[in-house]
């Protein structure tokens, strides 16, 4: 059965099998493993990896999916079950007793908040498979002294493993988006890579990217003095992008 894509639920449908394959291999799903994926909109993935014996709970938030997704299932030896749910507001954690892999092309206006939401629970996912706009995925995986880091890298290296894995054109969808889409795996850690309190990174983030092209003796002026900048070895002419993930995680910890 094929679908037109709901436009106000931002819905691209993956055709591309070439694509498809590639995805399934990045995830390799395992039989009788449990699989959650997310937006399996009429289940260009989730017909492979239940073709490949995974057990998949698919939250979908289009109506009409259900239906079209369990006569699907009927045909493989994987189970499917459908939660017709938004992402965004279901806890993903308690879908299952972890860690299973978690997957899913994202919906690119909510991805980010769903990726967030996924990461707050490092012991539920083993790894983390998602298509995601390109730009979004090169921020995800930056390192420091690039042009793409920022707040979402900052916290996605400091609580995960992160790797972009391939790009996925505008072809390879019906309709074609404009934009262009990549593949980003993330290995959840066990506990983040180094220590800080979560709020106050929050905060010298949201002070110090939101004004990315001043120094950090202005972006970060009255929350921190020089002094403090300088003594953990950080220049307070330094700007943003140019500071380790372990520096700024010491910089939120002297506010």
């Amino acid at each position: 059965m094929n679908l037109p894509a709901n436009k106000s639920l931002g819905q691209n449908f993956l055709t591309d099998k070439n694509i498809i394959g590639r995805i399934i291999s990045a995830i390799n799903p395992q039989e009788n493993e449990t699989i959650i994926e997310i937006g399996p909109g009429q289940g260009a993935l989730t017909e492979g990896l239940l073709k490949a014996g995974a057990n998949v709970i698919a939250i979908e938030k289009d109506e009409r999916m259900p239906e079209v997704l369990t006569k699907m299932a009927e045909k493989y030896t994987g189970t499917l079950t459908v939660n017709l749910a938004d992402a965004l507001k279901i806890n993903l954690a308690t879908l299952h007793n972890g860690p299973v892999k978690i997957v899913g092309n994202l919906p690119y206006n909510v991805g980010t908040q769903i990726l967030f939401n996924a990461l707050k629970n490092p012991q539920s996912f083993s790894k983390m498979v998602f298509m995601l706009q390109k730009e979004v995925v090169e921020r995800i995986t930056a390192t420091h002294e690039s042009k793409n880091w920022g707040r979402l890298g900052v916290k996605c290296n400091l609580l995960s493993n992160t790797q972009k894995l391939f790009d996925v054109p505008p072809s390879a969808f019906y309709p074609k988006p404009k934009i262009t889409s990549s593949i980003v795996e993330l290995v959840p850690l066990k506990r983040p890579r180094y220590e800080m309190e979560e709020k106050k990174l929050d905060h010298l983030l949201r002070k110090a990217f939101g004004q990315k092209r001043k120094m950090l003796r202005a972006s970060l002026k009255g929350v921190l003095t020089e002094q403090q900048i300088s003594d953990i070895g950080v220049s307070p002419q330094a700007r943003p992008e140019t500071v380790s993930l372990e520096n700024l995680c010491k910089l939120s910890n002297l506010i």
